[in-house]
């Protein structure tokens, strides 16, 4: 808690209070008050108690602790790719996928000052995500750990001549002014969020419902093995909407897969599909099944 900015303390230790005396409501997220997680939190869940965590693993614990009910993580965003190191937390934190949540994305450029700035303060991918507006104003990106964060960090800095660009909320939570709004480089910018519980949702009580599946997997050290493990779906007609690769430790001898696919465990399809996968593959876990949100295709 205390490496946050001291403007955004406070209001830290009165969600974090207020989420203890109800963990069952209690949704976690990585970032300060007024940050993009803290905003799908209450998106997805208008009734939840948003719980800030300074890092991603912060938010997974508070579930795995049991102060948190689930947490609500970025995955992927449209325009700057997957987010950093969520493709190796989510696997090992031993939490499953519930639910998805896609959220449409707008920064603001804000700080005590007008300008002219010499930096701009923000998380990695906001900072990505705004890259030519920067660039064209010769402000110079400075990572922080989250949007919001970065926003009270600029207010604690007290130099007008730097700036955060962070959810227009920030700069009412931080008494900041807001300088230029929409300042992300393209007007379709969507993040897809997951939501994240100890427990599994039972795939058959989704019945009825278009239903994602996440899983990821290591294929054996044989020719074409990808290409033979892929093949079930293509033969079972089952739709994979999305396939990464990621380097699994520091030798590049093991390569990750992460994927999604519509559809669930219980239907023949997709088993037959998954089974045959398996039979190639060193490693398969499962995180999840859960309600489609968004329409793929």
């Amino acid at each position: 808690m205390h490496s946050y900015p001291a403007p955004a303390l406070a209001r830290v230790e009165e969600m974090t209070k207020a989420a203890a005396a109800d963990p069952a409501r209690a949704v976690s997220f990585q970032g300060a008050p007024g940050c993009n997680g803290h905003r799908a939190a209450l998106e997805w869940d208008p009734g939840c108690l948003p719980l800030p965590c300074f890092s991603f693993e912060d938010a997974l614990d508070a579930v795995k602790d049991g102060r948190a009910d689930r947490a609500i993580i970025p995955i992927e965003n449209s325009q700057h790719g997957r987010v950093a190191d969520i493709h190796f937390l989510l696997p090992e934190s031993g939490l499953h996928i519930v639910g998805e949540h896609f959220m449409p994305i707008h920064h603001a450029l804000m700080a005590l000052g007008t300008g002219p700035f010499t930096g701009a303060y923000s998380h990695p991918q906001a900072l990505g995500q705004s890259r030519f507006y920067l660039r064209e104003r010769g402000i110079v990106p400075m990572a922080y750990s989250d949007t919001a964060g970065a926003a009270a960090h600029v207010a604690a800095l007290g130099d007008p001549q730097l700036c955060a660009i962070a959810p227009r909320i920030a700069a009412e939570l931080y008494g900041l002014k807001v300088i230029d709004d929409n300042v992300e480089d393209a007007a379709d910018n969507m993040t897809r969020f997951v939501v994240l519980a100890r427990n599994p949702l039972d795939p058959a009580s989704l019945a009825g419902r278009t239903t994602m599946t996440t899983f990821v997997f290591e294929v054996k050290n044989i020719p074409a093995a990808l290409y033979k493990a892929l093949g079930g779906f293509a033969t079972n007609g089952v739709n994979m909407t999305k396939l990464e690769s990621y380097q699994k430790g520091a030798s590049f001898a093991a390569t990750m897969f992460y994927a999604d696919i519509i559809g669930a465990p219980g239907d023949p399809r997709v088993d037959r599909a998954l089974e045959e996968l398996a039979f190639h593959c060193k490693e398969l876990r499962v995180l999840g099944t859960y309600p489609q949100e968004l329409a793929r295709g």
